[in-house]
C-alpha cells in the first residue's frame, strides 16, 4: 500500500467514529479493560466481553444512538466481535479483536503520555493563552 492511502485508511479510522472520538477510546478502555469501573469478574486483568447495557452504564453519558453506531463502526472495521447467543432474551456482548486489541495497546500508551505530561501541556496552554 502506497504511504499516502495507508495514512488516508489511518485517518479515515481515526476520524468519524474512528480512535479520535472520545466515545471510540471510551469504549476501547472498557472493553480492555482500562475503563472506569472495570473489574472483571475472575479478578484477572485484560480485555473481556461485555453486554451492550453493561457497556452502557459503564460510559455514562452516552445515548444508545451514539453506542450503537460506535459500536457498529468499530466492528465494520474488524476491531470488535458482536456475538448473539440466543437465550430468552437474547444475549448479545462485545469483544475486542485481536486488531482491536493492539489498537487499544496503543491507546493505553497514549493514555499513559497523557498522565504524564498533563501538568506540562496545561503549563504550556497557560503560557501561550497569557501571551496572547
Amino acid at each position: 500500500m502506497h504511504a499516502v492511502a495507508a495514512v488516508q485508511v489511518g485517518v479515515d479510522v481515526v476520524g468519524g467514529f474512528g480512535i479520535s472520538d472520545k466515545w471510540v477510546a471510551l469504549i476501547l478502555a472498557a472493553l480492555g479493560n482500562d475503563g472506569p469501573h472495570q473489574a472483571r469478574d475472575d479478578g484477572a486483568p485484560g480485555p473481556r466481553p461485555m453486554r451492550y447495557s453493561e457497556l452502557s452504564r459503564r460510559l455514562a453519558g452516552i445515548s444508545q444512538k451514539m453506542l450503537t453506531q460506535t459500536l457498529r463502526s468499530l466492528e465494520r472495521d474488524g476491531l470488535v466481535t458482536r456475538t448473539v447467543t440466543p437465550t430468552v432474551p437474547v444475549t448479545v456482548t462485545y469483544e475486542l479483536t485481536d486488531l482491536g486489541r493492539s489498537l487499544q495497546h496503543m491507546m493505553r500508551g497514549i493514555k499513559m503520555w497523557a498522565e504524564t505530561h498533563m501538568d506540562e501541556v496545561l503549563a504550556h496552554r497557560e503560557e501561550y493563552d497569557t501571551e496572547r
